[in-house]
């Protein structure tokens, strides 16, 4: 079962306060890089996997779509998500996506933002959603990019000229990472960038677009903060057709 963290008061406390919890898709920095792998949404039928608060969900159904289904392992995000929205064609359930049985030929669109690197058999995941696609639907995800979650203990270190560096130890040592992200002991699973690549051709899946994403100037220029995402990709965007 995947681990249910999100349900944790502190963690959950703390996610909320994020800024693209607060701001939703426009807090999110990689938003505009993932929003340009998406087809025309109108009159799609949508699953998203891991919708959290469904800022995804309500967004896709003003593009549009014709139904929506969110799905995530997370009681209290799934409330602050049917709290939020008020459109029938929207449907939110609860979901572990290690027993995930999406209905065969269903959806034009999967969609996955920050949460398949949760998931340890990502393959069988990724078989249902395979069926769970019409032919020509595609599949559009992001997730932590392997550089940034591959160290056992992922940290920056201070090299001798004062610049920040990110370690990139243990990057074949495939498997569970456990890192204190808003959180202690929080479980994530890390996959080589060819693990996962060959995953999604091997499934029957073609890739049409790979990005290890980076903040663009103009960003840099309007949030400082994210300068040190430039020393290593922080998320990797990833689009696929049946």
């Amino acid at each position: 079962m995947t681990q249910n963290i999100y349900d944790e008061s502190a963690f959950f406390e703390n996610y909320s306060q994020l800024r693209r919890s607060v701001e939703g898709l426009a807090g999110a920095p990689e938003w505009p890089a993932l929003q340009s792998l998406l087809p025309n949404l109108n009159g799609l039928k949508i699953v998203d996997l891991g919708c959290g608060f469904g800022w995804f969900c309500r967004w896709a159904r003003q593009q549009g779509a014709a139904q929506v289904l969110g799905l995530d392992i997370s009681d209290k995000m799934l409330a602050r998500a049917t709290a939020a929205t008020s459109d029938t064609t929207i449907i939110y359930a609860k979901a572990d996506m290690e027993k995930l049985n999406l209905p065969r030929a269903s959806f034009d669109l999967a969609y996955s933002s920050l949460a398949l690197h949760y998931v340890e058999d990502l393959a069988g995941l990724m078989a249902n959603v395979h069926d769970a696609i019409l032919p020509g639907g595609r599949l559009i995800f992001s997730i932590e990019h392997p550089i940034y979650m591959a160290p056992e203990n992922p940290r920056w270190l201070v090299g001798s000229d004062g610049r920040k560096i990110w370690p990139l130890d243990s990057y074949l040592n495939e498997g569970r990472r456990i890192s204190d992200w808003l959180a202690k002991g929080v479980i994530k699973q890390h996959r080589t960038i060819g693990t996962t690549l060959n995953m999604l051709i091997h499934t029957g899946f073609t890739i049409t677009h790979v990005e290890e994403w980076g903040p663009t100037a103009r960003q840099i220029d309007a949030m400082p903060e994210l300068a040190e995402e430039r020393e290593r990709p922080m998320f990797m965007l990833i689009a696929a057709q049946h």
